[in-house]
């Protein structure tokens, strides 16, 4: 027998709240977040992974995250495409779809991913303006401040220009860690090991940093691949729209203004 009971409002809105088809195109830093957030999930059609280290150069960060978002778009049947980004030192500002709408977090870099919230992280930072995150894909995509990237970089600069010249420009790279005096890891429980910790702990101690370690918030991602887009956390751009970075708490915006601020 068929049950004809009404459909209650929790299932209707369970029913309307389908997830479109979605592709990711992310920083390195994130894939092994994303990734395991992402298991399961079949609207999640594609995650494109781009190298870690490209918001040095943000007008090739931005060349090289508009093609990727080209090719996503030829190639998948994608209905959005979610940035796993933030404003990157403005290197993600003037990206654009064609056909698919544009997700990104209000967020200033990956960290914001990692903490949940950008409440969190401007917390943070106001409270230890001189912290440098170290994270599961930061010590796996780039050797962060400490023994290791020193020794390697002497190395490499002695080899490269000589003894002498090499210890200048290593005077050079340190000058730049004086402004900080904080290690912070943060993890999602994904990809933390206790050597990794124990690394950032070395680090720390080396520099003659504090180590502080926070335990993530996984629910910004979540929301990122569930596509649970609020205006609070995230942005939804149209095809052809872009964004660009604000000087308030929002932290992005479309750059033609158009959605509610």
């Amino acid at each position: 027998m068929n049950d004809t009971r009404p459909t209650s409002p929790e299932a209707r809105g369970a029913a309307k709240a389908k997830p479109p088809r979605i592709a990711v195109i992310t920083c390195a830093v994130l894939e092994i977040e994303l990734a395991h957030f992402a298991r399961g999930l079949d609207h999640v059609v594609r995650i494109e992974v781009l190298e870690q280290g490209l918001h040095k150069e943000p007008d090739r960060l931005r060349r090289e995250l508009q093609a990727a978002i080209d090719r996503v778009e030829e190639g998948t049947t994608a209905e959005a495409i979610v940035l796993g980004y933030g404003v990157c030192s403005r290197g993600t500002e003037g990206v654009r779809t064609s056909h698919s709408k544009l997700v990104i977090a209000r967020a200033h870099d990956c960290i914001t991913h990692l903490l949940g919230c950008k409440e969190r992280y401007a917390r943070y930072v106001a409270e230890h303006p001189g912290t440098y995150w170290y994270s599961p894909g930061w010590n796996l995509h780039h050797t962060p401040p400490g023994k290791k990237r020193h020794d390697d970089l002497l190395k490499e600069y002695s080899e490269k220009y000589g003894e002498d010249n090499a210890q200048f420009l290593m005077e050079t790279e340190q000058h730049w860690f004086k402004s900080y005096d904080r290690a912070t890891y943060v993890d999602l429980g994904v990809g933390a090991t206790p050597e990794d910790i124990a690394f950032t702990q070395e680090c720390a101690t080396w520099l003659g940093w504090k180590f502080d370690r926070q335990c993530g918030d996984p629910s910004l991602v979540k929301a990122m691949l569930a596509g649970d887009w609020d205006n609070e956390r995230f942005i939804v751009l149209e095809p052809g729209q872009t964004f660009r970075m604000t000087a308030d708490e929002r932290v992005i915006e479309p750059a033609d203004g158009s959605a509610t601020p």
